[in-house]
């Protein structure tokens, strides 16, 4: 087994989701917000990034396709994924003694055509609001 070979099943190349939201976490950085977690997996489901902008918590869901022949990947979050999402980010409130801070939910599209170097990433801040029963639900 070469090196080459060994580097690769040691260290697997990054999935285009995995390098989705690499490229988002960067975009938001340049807009100004500071990431405080990637990934942040659980029980309620996974949140991709969770951010901060200015005083506000911003929990961001990143889809990641190779073009738009089916659709805008925005709109592969419908309301089952946006109940989980609000599941999630209740919890991480809750956890952290932040249920008193105002939050939101962005979603960022990232386009990444199989040939080009650099993906078309369209943000869309405050993409839904929360979903769910109970007090701390609209």
């Amino acid at each position: 087994m070469s090196v080459r070979q060994w580097l690769r099943r040691r260290f697997p190349p990054a999935t285009l989701g995995e390098q989705g939201e690499r490229q988002a976490a960067r975009h938001l950085r340049r807009l100004g917000y500071r990431i405080v977690a990637r990934r942040h997996r659980r029980r309620y489901g996974e949140i991709d990034i969770i951010a901060v902008d200015g005083r506000t918590v911003v929990f961001v869901e990143v889809k990641t396709r190779r073009s738009a022949e089916y659709g805008r990947p925005a709109e592969a979050v419908n309301a089952h994924r946006q109940a989980r999402l609000t599941r999630a980010a209740l919890a991480f409130l809750k956890s952290h003694g932040l249920l008193e801070c105002a939050s939101r939910f962005d979603i960022v599209e990232v386009l990444w055509p199989q040939h080009q170097k650099r993906p078309q990433i369209r943000h869309l801040p405050n993409a839904f609001a929360p979903i769910g029963q109970g007090q701390f639900y609209s």
